[in-house]
């Protein structure tokens, strides 16, 4: 099992454009279109699921909210921060 981060590691690690909440990690990802937005949340499911971490996914019409945690170590790990940086090469 992965070990949770302390917070001082998850600030000096977290990528661009996410934002911590809690015992999670978030980020919006804009989009033109709300078929983009499902084809993405297709591509981050994929991801997700040949990592085995599923993230929370949310499709909004013209974004994609993504949050992620490790809920067996109950925070952000280092799985959290390296899913964060494969969904963001899938943008």
């Amino acid at each position: 099992m992965a070990e949770r981060l302390d917070d001082d590691e998850i600030e000096r690690r977290l990528p661009p454009e996410w934002e911590r909440d809690g015992n999670e990690i978030v980020r919006v990802y804009p989009f033109d279109n709300y078929l983009d937005g499902v084809t993405f949340a297709t591509r981050v499911g994929e991801v997700a699921d040949e990592e085995f971490h599923h993230p929370e996914i949310c499709i909004r019409y013209d974004e994609v909210e993504v949050r992620l945690t490790s809920h067996e170590a109950g925070g952000i790990t280092d799985t959290d921060i390296r899913l964060a940086k494969l969904f963001d090469a899938e943008r």
